[in-house]
């Protein structure tokens, strides 16, 4: 099948198959996946236009509300968590996605900024899953009273200085202040990336603010919708208003075929997250990131 919008050729059960792989395994560290569709878009598909920044959003929009159900159900949602995720990334979105059309339209230059700022990210993540001890699956901890030990987020606390939750007999804590600053920097970057930010705030908030991976996929991911919708939207204005000969609108159609994939994968992963060990979670996001970022850097060079 051709796709009229990005110009792509492929058979069409092989988009929804690469997505539903790729986010089984990554939606349980807070990932959707998208930061590896990308260059399989780019790569392999030869979508290389920067409209593949806004077909790979569509990917997220359709995809993710199946995993962040998943752990609302579960009880594995920090709410302040994400409503700082949602607020800083926002509009570091628009300002992203600007730069990516105004300043890094050439596909080289795009893929030496993404694998800069992937090798970055892994090598901070892997650093800390080598010097981290092994642990159990969570779902071997037992499922006390709330604050007690359960396997679920219990007892938070919240002010404009300090945020404070317990997870499996563990208190956890943040600073509101930092986390905006933080996810404000990485909106931009995961707006230029075409990813809502974030496969970028997920292994911040486990390798830097130290909290449990468990506690911080639903957050990211949720993060990651409502700034990839807001996305969506910008992308397509542009591509109404801009007076530009390059396709800036993204490709909804090979968007929603990711998205479907993506939709049943990340249902998946988040269902069996709690039986996976965190530190296998941390690796496999590493392994993912530090591939993709090490072939790109290398690609601009070579």
């Amino acid at each position: 099948m051709t796709f009229p919008l990005s110009g792509v050729k492929t058979w069409v059960f092989l988009p929804p198959l690469v997505a539903f792989i790729v986010s089984f395994f990554t939606s349980m560290g807070g990932i959707s996946g998208a930061f590896l569709l990308l260059p399989f878009q780019v790569s392999v598909l030869h979508y290389t236009s920067p409209s593949v920044s806004g077909t790979n959003q569509v990917f997220n929009v359709v995809a993710i509300p199946s995993g962040v159900y998943r752990y609302i159900k579960e009880r594995r949602m920090v709410w302040p968590l994400t409503w700082a995720v949602i607020i800083g990334t926002l509009p570091g979105v628009f300002i992203g996605a600007w730069v990516r059309i105004m300043y890094l339209p050439d596909p080289k230059d795009f893929k030496l900024f993404a694998g800069l700022v992937l090798l970055y990210i892994g090598a901070r993540l892997a650093w800390d899953t080598l010097k981290s001890k092994g642990a159990g699956a969570l779902a071997g901890k037992g499922a006390g009273p709330a604050g007690s030990g359960g396997i679920w987020v219990s007892d938070t606390k919240f002010s404009l200085h300090r945020v404070e939750y317990k997870f499996a007999g563990e208190t956890y804590s943040f600073s509101p202040a930092w986390v905006f600053l933080m996810t404000f920097v990485v909106g931009i970057v995961g707006g230029i990336y075409g990813i809502g930010g974030g496969a970028i705030v997920a292994p911040f908030f486990v390798a830097i603010f130290k909290m449990p991976v468990y506690t911080v996929a639903g957050a990211a991911l949720m993060g990651t919708f409502i700034t990839s919708v807001a996305g969506v939207l910008f992308y397509q204005l542009l591509d109404l208003y801009l007076n530009t000969s390059m396709s800036v609108g993204p490709d909804w159609v090979l968007g929603a075929l990711f998205g479907v994939g993506g939709f049943c994968g990340m249902y998946l992963g988040a269902r069996c997250q709690k039986y996976v060990p965190g530190r296998v979670i941390k690796l496999i996001l590493c392994v993912c990131i530090l591939f993709v970022a090490v072939r790109y850097v290398i690609g601009f060079f070579a």
